[in-house]
């Protein structure tokens, strides 16, 4: 059954800190807070009438819905509610603080139908938290997603990558520890410079750098093939595309890329591939599924030309698409061997 989402924004409805990177109006395209009549509706309007061909879950998304007002947080629970008993919709998730997670919340929550929280933890390491203002600790993160699992929630945790004072090491400090939490999924974000943040602030004072494209792709595709390694799945890389980040004026710098989720993807094929390339002394073929074909090529073919680059005066190299590979393996042959690797490990192989 696909699995489909019914978006509902509350920009920055309940947080009780401004980040420095936050600017949820910017992000989402919307700057007003929404109803209970708003949430009915926009439900209804996915969902008219129960389908079972779809798994429809309702998503609160943009703020920090567990720091509302208990009487707040009912009003809008009360239409997701309604759809999930008459089977319009079949699960309800939101976005929240780590520091917004209470036994009394997740009462509150379990008797309205929630299944998923999301954590935006953006980062574990102390020093880059402060230096985000995020105002609460890795600890408040550790021990919200320790509470949400005692409780049955299903628990995924948001990063963010490029935070002022976040290196190399302190990243795969946050990757070790973020397994630790236990997640069932992460999603990877980008830090952008907006208009109307501090980060814009210090951006145009010169005391904060974004970083490049290229080391947010090799920055996420770390983090990807890290969680997998651990069998927590990676559900999103990258900001989804709106008309105000692609053609507004609210962007002032940062790593934005509408597909960057297909270039992590690309840049951890190629990361795989390429030993066996080098490996081979004669004539290489690779066998992908159509649905790979793209993470094979890379964007602007720039994959597939490395390696015709390292397969001068060795041979040709070929690529065919073949209905016996599974989603997310490609199968690699080289003189007399062949070898089949994974270049999407969110995909299982199967034997």
């Amino acid at each position: 059954m696909k699995h489909a989402i019914i978006p509902l924004f509350i920009p920055h409805w309940g947080c009780p800190h401004q980040c420095v990177f936050c600017n949820q109006v910017r992000i989402t395209g919307r700057s007003t807070s929404v109803t209970a009549q708003d949430i009915e509706k926009i439900i209804r309007e996915y969902v008219p009438v129960r389908d079972d061909s779809r798994y429809w879950e309702a998503a609160f998304y943009g703020g920090s819905f567990t720091a509302l007002p208990i009487k707040v947080m009912e009003e809008l629970l009360k239409p997701a509610k309604q759809a999930l008993d008459e089977g319009r919709i079949r699960a309800i998730r939101l976005s929240t603080r780590p520091d917004c997670i209470t036994p009394e919340i997740l009462r509150l929550l379990k008797r309205y139908g929630v299944k998923t929280v999301e954590l935006g933890v953006q980062s574990l390491d102390p020093q880059v938290l402060k230096k985000a203002e995020r105002g609460h600790t890795a600890e408040d993160a550790r021990q919200a997603a320790a509470l949400l699992r005692q409780n049955d929630f299903s628990v995924g945790l948001q990063f963010m990558i490029g935070l002022p004072g976040e290196d190399w090491k302190s990243m795969r400090y946050t990757a070790r520890q973020g397994v630790r939490l236990k997640p069932d999924f992460i999603r990877i974000y980008p830090v952008l410079v907006l208009e109307g943040t501090a980060l814009g602030q210090m951006y145009r004072a010169g005391t904060y750098r974004p970083i490049r494209l290229e080391e947010a792709v090799c920055k996420a595709a770390f983090m990807k093939r890290w969680y997998n390694h651990h069998g927590i799945g990676v559900i999103r890389v990258g900001l989804q595309a709106t008309d105000e980040l692609d053609t507004g004026h609210s962007l002032l710098a940062g790593p934005y890329h509408p597909a960057m989720g297909e270039m992590c993807d690309q840049y951890i094929a190629r990361h795989v591939i390429t030993p066996w390339i080098r490996r081979a002394a004669g004539p290489v073929e690779i066998v992908c599924s159509r649905r790979d074909r793209s993470k094979v090529m890379g964007r602007r073919r720039e994959s597939w030309i490395f390696y015709e680059e390292l397969m001068q005066g060795k041979g040709t190299i070929t690529c065919r698409e073949s209905t016996d590979i599974a989603v997310g393996t490609v199968r690699i042959y080289y003189g007399d061997k062949h070898a089949t690797v994974m270049i999407d490990e969110n995909v299982p192989l199967e034997n």
